[in-house]
């Protein structure tokens, strides 16, 4: 690429995707009570598990800096134009943090040119996005012509989540205690999806693990029609076996011309936990 791709601990990328784009990454850090780590750099994922079943807690999670970000655009040629995709900026500041590191820089470096996205997702739908610009690119779009694309792709981005298990959110804080026994006790799961702001949302309570995957495979008809043209992308917490069977059902049901897949990182498997399943796709234009 005659263009540098960057993105943020926020985003699960597949390997065979990293190592063709090459794509420049800025970790958010995890914070455990014994300790702080860069997520992806410092610490992996079987360590991450290991950590939360010893100590039964999560860790909090911080966006990189803007000093982070900085330091990650400088190390980039100054003749190469930077395409950073950020984590949601519904949840997280990594997005308003990355703008203020573009600008720390362009204040040296005026002649430079990097466009900043808030993608409104995270995880699985920020690869999506990644992929897509590399479509473009083999297509010969120029670099504008790709950040207009994207984020005219940030808006028809739909992401979809299904939990299950709660105990994440409980153990998070995120879920009161008694509800989370209750919810568990009557084998409830959640869906949830990312807003049209970014943030998370549940939209769905469902009683069973089958009939919240069932629900979780149907909802995907609801946003889209036409998937000959189109990819989808899933990443799973700790559950391989359980996304690949999923996405086996997925695409035998509905015909995407391609799929990606991989684990979530630390960030999306503090909130997600065990055997949550994530996928993103895009919507068909209205």
């Amino acid at each position: 690429m005659d263009f540098q791709l960057m993105t943020d601990g926020g985003a699960d990328i597949p390997k065979q995707l990293n190592d063709k784009l090459d794509i420049a990454v800025v970790p958010l850090y995890l914070h455990f009570k014994d300790d702080q780590y860069k997520s992806g750099v410092e610490i992996d994922l079987p360590t991450f598990y290991k950590k939360i079943k010893e100590n039964n807690e999560l860790p909090h999670s911080a966006a990189p800096s803007p000093n982070d970000f900085y330091d990650a655009y400088k190390q980039i040629d100054p003749e190469t134009p930077i395409l950073m995709l950020s984590l949601s900026k519904g949840l997280s500041s990594t997005y308003d943090n990355a703008l203020i590191g573009k600008n720390m820089l362009l204040e040296e470096e005026p002649e430079r040119k990097i466009e900043v996205i808030n993608t409104k997702t995270a995880s699985c739908g920020i690869a999506l996005l990644l992929h897509e610009a590399d479509v473009k690119y083999q297509e010969n779009y120029s670099f504008d012509e790709i950040v207009k694309h994207l984020h005219e792709c940030v808006e028809q981005t739909t992401t979809l989540f299904v939990l299950k298990t709660l105990e994440n959110l409980v153990l998070g804080g995120r879920l009161d205690k008694v509800k989370g026994t209750i919810a568990k006790t009557l084998n409830i799961k959640l869906l949830m999806k990312a807003s049209e702001e970014g943030s998370i949302e549940v939209s769905e309570k469902v009683r069973g693990d089958k009939k919240s995957i069932r629900r979780f495979i149907e909802q995907i008809g609801e946003y889209t029609k036409n998937f000959e043209d189109k990819v989808i992308s899933m990443t799973h917490c700790n559950a391989e076996d359980r996304a690949k069977k999923v996405l086996a059902e997925i695409r035998s049901k509905y015909p995407f011309k391609g799929e990606l897949l991989t684990e979530t990182g630390p960030l999306i498997s503090t909130y997600g936990g065990e055997g949550a399943l994530v996928i993103s796709f895009f919507k068909d234009k209205k």
